[in-house]
């Protein structure tokens, strides 16, 4: 089992265990903050387990149906989970209102509640920073999308533990409600930048400036007369078309080994790359 399945798998197992604590809790204290965090992490819980499954999906060899691979399935992915943030900071939202509106409030074990929040903040702290490596290491949009959805609980239950404590210092129930609309103004707006990012790569969107920029540093330490570069990426593998010149007295054996030079290099400095190359006599 490689390491971005192994982790896709610890995030279910912590989502599953944190949804059960969120829950109980919730139920016995009464808390709409809490109960919004149990459905933000139900909604964390759907999205480790489309992770789970696109990060398997997406490294299956290419096929004759899919003959650049499966990687843009991490790119959907990412766009469904994004998507769920959202259905999550909404449903949030309707549970507030209807609080502040008027619905009962009342708090009950107020402490058991801001404590259990501090404990999923220390879990989802731990498991989306193992997340983020793994996803840096890999190139993973959809472990990725995993951490984001667990570091944006991370800051929620924090934001939820501290209005509970505030509730219990001053005796202001309507704290609840407000907070955990708070909490669903800042999950909607980390669902946008993890929605830009995932969905840009489904239109074929060239690399990032950093990438491109190393990209050309790599050719101009090779010397390579190139021109009509263009990039693009699936999921965690990347691909690029690039048209380079050479003498038009060189042999076609040697204009195969130069280009084979060029390929090596490149992919030893970018992972997972598909390489297109042109030759033009200069």
């Amino acid at each position: 089992m490689n390491a971005k399945v192994r982790i896709a798998r610890l995030s279910i197992i912590s989502n599953t265990t944190l949804i059960i604590m969120k829950v109980v809790v919730g139920i016995l204290s009464g808390s709409v903050s809490i109960i919004s965090e149990a459905i933000h992490s139900s909604m964390d819980l759907i999205a480790a387990v489309i992770a789970f499954v696109s990060v398997k999906m997406s490294d299956t060899p290419p096929d004759h149906r899919h003959p650049y691979g499966h990687g843009k399935i991490e790119n959907i992915s990412g766009v469904i989970e994004g998507l769920l943030i959202v259905v999550a900071a909404v449903l949030i939202i309707v549970k507030a209102v209807k609080k502040l509106l008027g619905e009962p409030m009342e708090l009950e074990s107020i402490w058991i509640g801001s404590l259990v929040m501090f404990v999923s903040a220390g879990v989802n702290w731990i498991v989306s920073k193992k997340l983020y490596k793994v996803a840096h290491m890999t190139n993973s949009v959809a472990l990725e999308a995993d951490a984001l959805h667990l570091r944006t609980d991370v800051w929620t239950s924090l934001g939820v533990a501290a209005g509970l404590g505030l509730i219990a210092l001053t005796g202001i129930k309507w704290l609840d409600p407000a907070v955990a609309i708070l909490v669903a103004l800042f999950i909607i707006r980390e669902s946008y930048s993890l929605l830009h990012k995932a969905f840009s790569p489904l239109l074929d969107t060239a690399w990032g400036d950093a990438d491109i920029g190393r990209l050309e540093e790599k050719l101009k330490e090779l010397k390579v007369d190139y021109h009509d570069l263009r990039t693009r990426a699936a999921g965690n593998y990347k691909f690029l078309d690039i048209h380079i010149q050479i003498p038009e007295t060189e042999s076609v054996g040697n204009a195969h080994n130069y280009c084979d030079r060029i390929e090596d290099e490149l992919k030893s400095s970018f992972r997972n790359l598909t390489i297109n190359i042109h030759v033009e006599p200069s």
